[in-house]
């Protein structure tokens, strides 16, 4: 009989589920060398945030199956290893998608009110009706930044309550946004209009202090902000100056850079600011859902069946997991790059197979592509399992190609987006069963191995530029790994791919584009 251990308090609804088909063992509070000395007898683990599934654990876990993490996020689980170990690994990404969008609006309405600091003040004796005049949210302007499931549901809501939507999305299009009720706009459009702004996004390099002094310094002294996404998200010293000095009228917190919170300038605001300590999913029905929802899929993968919500590899036989995995792997890097490169809101991606690999079952390939195309959108939220449903609501129109007879590799894919940044290409292969090779970048050939950080560029191919570029960089202390120029043409266009061993400051890259024949430049990061 299959064995699962359970290392942080969950709901008993999930430990009942686990009973059908395994022995359970309770065992909470458990420290790192304490759960690698027994992790070795477990067929599955299932886990919140305390259990840290480190490299080291899940090394020990000589027979683990699945990690189930009770929860949406999976930061502390090593997934990468864990995918290598050929374990799954799930979570609940809609567990508590009502319980996070219900606490963003009871956030709103008791920021709106002053229902915190007049219950204070009722408790200890007062009586003051005037000091505590509100505002109504009826026909007020509420900015939603990011249309994912929360965001929607809020939309949704407030919409009910006679509030105008505003929204900015950069994955979303403009039908599906006005199909939920609102007009999607600029982000800097959105600070300037807004009475109420809601936050419903990842932390990304992209989002780290969104909310910062100067996105603050656009907002209405009307404005009230809502933030129960990721702390992170807003400069806590630069918001708590804004409330303070009257830029905007106040804010609702939930989450914080750093948690639990600490000595921060936050908790010195007066009675415009309204903090929780991350109680986002802490609901009686959302702990159930989560629990229910993750001891399911253990349950189910311990019978031998997919699991529906796996963050690394879906529910394949181990022996097709084994022969696809290069090619998911290959078909996500592709995604990440080509969405990197095209940018923005892409609502078309071609795929095309050749070679061996047209002659593959491509679906769960397409699907590890679209993946990799939403990671800078949705991080740890899309995974093998929701991609393709992420990508329709985002109206990403995908079109399959397959040509076996062209066989410069032994399989190799091509994929095309247009987005923001104009239309782009990239086409790999395997080189091996696991080394993965770009081969060409807007159909110039290269021959590149994918790194964490690298800089493509398309310039005149004159003498000098190489040299310029590398010099340029060199004086911003970014070390060139190596560098490869492909062309079609003597003295033509030509891209050139560098990686680098550090990412490339954002100030740079403008500085890049004015160098003399280069046409255009452009950063890609890919997970390490």
């Amino acid at each position: 009989m299959s064995k699962v251990l359970v290392s942080d308090p969950i709901d008993q609804a999930g430990i009942d589920i686990l009973s059908q088909v395994a022995q359970v063992d309770v065992k909470t509070g458990l420290k790192p060398d304490e759960l690698i000395k027994i992790i070795g007898e477990y067929d599955a683990i299932m886990i919140r945030s305390e259990t840290r599934m480190t490299q080291e654990i899940i090394a020990a876990a000589t027979n683990l199956k699945i990690i189930g993490r009770a929860g949406v996020g999976v930061d502390n689980v090593d997934v990468p290893f864990a995918t290598r170990k050929g374990i799954v690994v799930v979570n609940s990404p809609e567990g508590n998608t009502i319980a996070a969008a219900e606490h963003a609006l009871a956030m709103m309405l008791s920021l709106a009110r002053y229902i915190p600091v007049a219950n204070q003040s009722m408790k200890a004796g007062e009586w003051n009706r005037k000091l505590f005049v509100g505002t109504e949210v009826y026909k007020k302007t509420l900015g939603v930044v990011g249309l994912g499931k929360i965001g929607s549901h809020v939309a949704n809501v407030a919409k009910a309550m006679g509030m105008k939507l505003l929204a900015y999305d950069p994955f979303i299009s403009v039908e599906r946004a006005e199909e939920m009720g609102c007009t999607l706009v600029e982000l800097d459009l959105l600070f300037r209009e807004s009475d109420y702004i809601t936050l419903h996004i990842p932390k990304t390099p992209e989002t780290a202090n969104l909310i910062n002094a100067e996105s603050l310094s656009k907002m209405k002294p009307t404005t009230r902000i809502i933030n129960c996404a990721r702390g992170g998200i807003i400069d806590e010293a630069a918001l708590a100056e804004a409330i303070e000095s009257g830029k905007i009228a106040g804010a609702a917190i939930d989450v914080y850079a750093e948690e639990p919170l600490g000595d921060s300038p936050l908790r010195s605001v007066g009675r415009n600011l309204v903090l929780t300590p991350h109680l986002g999913a802490s609901t009686a029905e959302a702990q159930i859902n989560v629990a229910l929802d993750v001891a399911e899929q253990i349950r189910d993968v311990l019978l031998g069946l997919p699991a529906r919500s796996a963050v690394n590899i879906p529910g394949l036989r181990p022996e097709d997991m084994e022969n696809l995995k290069p090619y998911l792997q290959l078909a996500e890097t592709l995604g990440n790059m080509i969405g990197q490169l095209a940018g923005g809101r892409i609502d078309h991606l071609d795929i095309s197979f050749y070679g061996d690999l047209a002659e593959q079952k491509t679906k769960p390939i397409v699907t590890a592509a679209l993946k990799g195309l939403l990671f800078n959108a949705l991080q740890e939220r899309v995974n093998y399992v929701n991609a393709g449903i992420e990508a329709k609501e985002r109206g990403i129109n995908v079109v399959e190609t397959r040509d076996p007879s062209q066989r410069d590799y032994a399989g190799s894919m091509r994929l095309s987006a247009r987005g923001t940044l104009g239309l782009h290409s990239v086409t790999g292969a395997l080189l091996s069963h696991e080394e993965i090779r770009i081969t060409s970048v807007d159909d110039f050939p290269v021959s590149v191995s994918p790194t964490q950080h690298m800089l493509f560029t398309l310039h005149e191919d004159v003498p000098g530029i190489i040299g310029n570029i590398g010099s340029m960089l060199g004086k911003f202390n970014v070390n060139i790994a190596s560098m490869q120029v492909g062309r079609k043409i003597v003295r033509g266009d030509a891209v050139m791919v560098l990686s680098l061993d550090d990412p490339l400051p954002e100030s740079i890259l403008p500085e890049v584009k004015k160098v003399n024949g280069i046409r255009d430049a452009y950063t890609v990061t890919l997970r390490s």
